[in-house]
């Protein structure tokens, strides 16, 4: 019985996520109830914020209330600003708001990297704070300061109800790594609590299916060897190196697309539209493409709230690549409290500056499949180089990576490799191979499952979970994108 009882409280060692087993059995018990309230909407939101709470209890314990107390606040905040008439008691409501949301991050997420180089520029005995990191903290942050700032600006009316709000902000799917849903794209779907249709059930079940087959069979298998060759650089040839690299590249796509393709489908599922976060990234020809495919819903919504509130491409050039720097580097401190991810930020945001520079000339080359294939080159290998320092958990790591594939590349290693890691280099190749089938290719497979008979999908569900248990690693590996 204490067993029992110990699933349904929080373990800082085992947080639950979507990889979790327990989860899909919560799921299964979930669904049938969810879909017998759909139609009496409060008693649907009431159950659904009960189970979207337990959740985050589950992952990140008792600061499920710091979410919720984070509803409450901006939600009043937002009545407040939109029935105030009074300019300057609109603008203090908002900084009140933006200062609350962005000093429960910073101090989660920041305390401990600030501290540390204070010590490292005054010295002192630094000791690290013991904080967990609430689970998805940046993902409903972002969430909930878009909801003030349009308030703020007249793009949307408040909500109603405090209900609603929290319904949108604590959403299960969108919580612990996005995508990062905005309240004008979801609110009037709440609004209108339409049943799930045939198609958006199947399709979000082809979705999950499909993020469990990137994240628990590609990502987590070829992970093994990128961390053993990221853990110690200077043991390993650089062919091995960029192995690594060319592995961790597509592991993080795996991992991050993996997780939303679960997200949009559960939503799917329960008769929502969550968007798309992810357009087959590593087709792009130029870095401006890449961050228009990668992580859309951020992307988004750095442009939206950051870039754009900078003056964008308003103010002429110079401004414009001050305002992309800015948004880039802030984009970078926001995945992770360390110099490599601001690095990694920068890294794009000079990649951005001089894409903008060249493409009145870039615009005057005739395309053809070399100068397309050129392109994609140097776009790909741009950001599987600045993809080190995402990785590289120091400077001096990333650098004995670079130095490693520059310097100690020859290849004679390739047989060997091919032989010890065959199923390692079959599984990335399969990887590639899929990324790059077309897109229309994919809408036909997603149509043809959805039209299927239940006896071909449960075939295909018995072949993934096949697949899970045959590749499974030692031990549940967490979302990478979960602690950012």
């Amino acid at each position: 019985m204490t067993q029992v009882l110990s699933q349904f409280t929080f373990n800082r060692d085992e947080p639950m996520l979507f990889t979790s087993g327990l989860f899909w059995v919560l799921f299964l018990v979930f669904l049938p109830i969810y879909a017998h309230l759909k139609s009496r909407r409060v008693k649907m939101m009431t159950f659904v914020i009960a189970f979207s709470l337990f959740f985050f209890y589950k992952s990140s314990g008792w600061f499920f209330l710091l979410l919720v107390a984070t509803s409450f606040i901006d939600w009043w905040v937002a009545q407040f600003i939109d029935s105030s008439k009074n300019r300057t008691e609109r603008r203090v409501a908002l900084t009140v708001s933006l200062l609350l949301s962005l000093s429960v991050l910073l101090f989660f997420k920041y305390s401990n990297f600030v501290m540390s180089n204070l010590e490292a520029l005054i010295g002192g005995n630094f000791q690290p704070l013991d904080l967990i990191l609430p689970v998805g903290i940046s993902f409903y942050t972002f969430r909930t300061i878009s909801y003030v700032v349009d308030v703020y600006k007249g793009k949307i009316q408040p909500v109603d109800d405090y209900i609603d709000y929290l319904f949108f902000l604590s959403y299960f799917p969108c919580l612990v790594a996005g995508p990062i849903v905005r309240a004008c794209d979801f609110m009037p779907q709440l609004r209108d609590n339409k049943p799930a249709t045939r198609e958006m059930i199947y399709g979000g079940l082809w979705l999950v299916m499909l993020g469990v087959l990137k994240k628990a069979v590609f990502a987590d298998y070829i992970a093994q060897y990128n961390n053993i060759a990221f853990g110690n650089p200077t043991g390993y040839t650089g062919f091995e190196l960029l192995m690594a690299v060319l592995g961790y590249t597509m592991q993080i796509y795996c991992d991050f697309s993996g997780y939303s393709d679960m997200a949009i489908g559960l939503g799917s599922i329960m008769g929502f539209n969550l968007g798309v976060n992810f357009n087959y990234p590593y087709r792009s020809l130029n870095v401006t493409e890449f961050w228009r495919r990668w992580h859309i819903t951020l992307s988004s919504w750095l442009r939206d709230y950051v870039y754009i509130p900078l003056g964008g491409n308003r103010k002429g050039k110079a401004r414009q690549h001050f305002n992309l720097m800015v948004t880039m580097l802030l984009g970078g401190l926001w995945h992770g409290a360390a110099w490599t991810f601001v690095v990694w930020g920068a890294g794009h945001g000079i990649a951005l500056c001089v894409h903008k520079l060249c493409k009145p000339w870039l615009d005057q080359i005739e395309s053809t499949r070399l100068t397309r294939a050129v392109s994609w080159l140097m776009t790909f290998s741009l950001v599987a180089l600045l993809w080190v320092f995402f990785r590289a958990s120091t400077f001096q790591a990333a650098g004995q990576v670079i130095s490693g594939i520059f310097t100690d590349f020859e290849w004679a290693y390739l047989p060997v490799f091919l032989k010890r890691r065959s199923t390692w280099c079959i599984m990335l190749a399969i990887i590639y191979g899929l990324h790059f089938v077309p897109s229309h290719v994919w809408d036909k497979l997603r149509e043809r499952f959805i039209a299927a008979h239940w006896v071909v999908k449960l075939l295909l569900f018995i072949v993934l979970v096949q697949l899970v248990l045959q590749f499974a690693s030692a031990t549940v590996q967490p979302f990478l994108y979960s602690q950012f």
